[in-house]
């Protein structure tokens, strides 16, 4: 391939194993990041420090570029209003800017369901789904401000790069933009979803909300890295992506509390033998979210509404749109994905 990508978080979980895949097939790839990583720089990788928030650092680490992979953000159910808007909004709107102004010619975001997630089940859903009209928390909301923006921002004109894909009428070309929805990422390396869950049941603090008849959709961090392969592939190579939004997720949706007493067992650690019903649970976060508001001291609630809904309803989705326009099919199986979790959850806790 030989493409020069950028790739925004790829020091991150999801983001070096894009980039480690990206590498592997001969891509040469720049990572724009906060920290320094000296093992990414030894394979090969070209590391820029910056922030999002810095416009110039931004369009600076854009330049010479042919795609950006846009994965950097800030995530979780709880911290400061203005932190989430100044990183993944106006940090995408950079994001956006150093394309257009660098000429970089296709740009791929990393969005999340949670976009299209109010308090309701939802079986099956596809990319109709509407945004809902309000959000229980500021990730969401901000995530979904920021895909509108990357979305709406596809066939914008821009100036001919390096690229030779067949030319528009004219022979001006356009930015090409699209978004990936993968769910609940977790695997190996995972520093967020995984290690809580496991510091939860270490502590006896885990509580199962609702009946436990939940299916969600999870997706192997492999699985979401070649989703980002293949559709960076094809918004380099045609616009059928263009402006469109996809669901990722392994190859069928799990039942939430069984896949993770399943995985309590078998690191032998006690399951969630209590239970708070769910409208017992989403007051209380309500409660819990006025609280630490008004004394932020108290770090993060334990509950919260938007949490109360994440581990009681159902939400998983259609993914035959992703197969469709760019030939996404997991890369690993469930009985593959299950066991490289383990593997590395064993490995990690010795």
């Amino acid at each position: 391939m030989n493409r020069r990508i950028l790739v925004t978080g790829g020091g991150g979980f999801l983001g070096r194993r894009i980039v480690e895949m990206l590498m592997a097939r001969g891509d040469r790839v720049r990572v724009f990041c906060r920290g320094s990583y000296p093992d990414l720089m030894a394979s090969g990788a070209d590391v820029v420090s910056g922030d999002l928030r810095d416009d110039k650092a931004v369009a600076g680490a854009c330049a010479g570029m042919d795609a950006v992979c846009h994965v950097a953000a800030i995530a979780g159910i709880w911290g400061r209003r203005e932190d989430f808007h100044h990183i993944n909004v106006r940090g995408t709107a950079n994001v956006l800017g150093g394309c257009l102004t660098q000429k970089v010619f296709a740009l791929l975001y990393t969005s999340s369901p949670s976009v299209v997630i109010g308090d309701q089940d939802i079986a099956g859903g596809d990319e109709s789904l509407p945004y809902p009209g309000k959000y229980l928390a500021d990730y969401p909301a901000t995530k979904a401000l920021a895909e509108r923006m990357v979305l709406d921002a596809d066939g914008w004109e821009m100036v001919s790069n390096t690229l030779d894909p067949l030319p528009e009428a004219g022979g001006v070309r356009r930015l090409r933009t699209c978004s990936l929805r993968p769910h609940l990422i977790y695997g190996p390396r995972d520093p967020h979803l995984i290690p809580r869950l496991l510091d939860a049941a270490h502590a006896g603090r885990l509580r199962r909300v609702g009946p436990g008849h939940n299916l969600v959709d999870i997706t192997h961090v492999d699985n979401a890295a070649q989703a980002h392969v293949q559709a960076l592939d094809e918004l380099l190579g045609s616009a059928r992506c263009g402006g469109k939004a996809y669901f990722i997720g392994d190859a069928e949706p799990v039942n939430l509390w069984d896949w993770i007493g399943r995985l309590l067992d078998e690191l032998g650690l006690p399951p969630a033998r209590r239970a708070v019903p769910f409208r017992l649970a989403y007051t209380m976060g309500a409660v819990l979210e006025l609280l630490h508001r008004l004394f932020p001291r108290l770090g993060e609630p334990r509950m919260t509404r938007f949490l109360a809904v994440q581990f009681a309803r159902s939400h998983y989705f259609d993914h035959s749109q992703a197969k469709e326009d760019f030939g996404y099919e997991p890369r690993l199986t469930g009985s593959d994905a299950w066991a490289s979790l383990v593997k590395w959850c064993k490995r990690d806790s010795k």
